[in-house]
């Protein structure tokens, strides 16, 4: 049986973690993908400065300060082969924009902020969608709804 209470006393999601190898690399691309914002004392240091934070843990926020996303860093990674494989992508980040154009627009600004195509269906008719692999390798999807 499944123990349901109001919403008064569950945990509530704080922000979703990814494991990387280069967290200050794929904080950059989501920040720029996004419009977020570093969390105050995550930014980037300034020049020749070392990135002591950079190499551990870093969170992006919504400009409001709403927790996002947040960056692990891991020694190492095995990329996801999804989705033919032995390494599935074991989650990944769905991501909506509202009509064809607009799918189009951010098809361009993925792929130049680092992205890659995994897949294409930017063409069905019911739900049009792309899927990425970021940087570190993580897949995404960008879709319309």
């Amino acid at each position: 049986m499944i123990d349901v209470v109001d919403g008064d006393g569950v945990p509530r999601l704080c922000q979703v973690v990814l494991d990387c190898t280069d967290a200050r690399a794929l904080a950059e691309f989501y920040r720029a993908l996004l419009g977020l914002v570093y969390r105050p004392g995550d930014e980037p240091p300034e020049a020749g400065r070392a990135d002591e934070r950079g190499r551990d843990w870093l969170v992006l926020r919504t400009p409001e300060g709403t927790p996002q996303l947040a960056f692990q860093q891991v020694d190492r990674l095995p990329e996801a082969t999804w989705p033919a494989g032995e390494v599935p992508q074991q989650m990944h980040l769905d991501l909506t924009v509202p009509s064809v154009e607009d799918l189009n627009l951010q098809h361009e600004r993925v792929l130049r902020l680092g992205g890659r195509l995994l897949r294409d269906r930017s063409d069905d008719p019911d739900e049009p969608l792309r899927v990425y692999a970021d940087p570190a390798g993580h897949p995404f999807c960008v879709f319309v709804a």
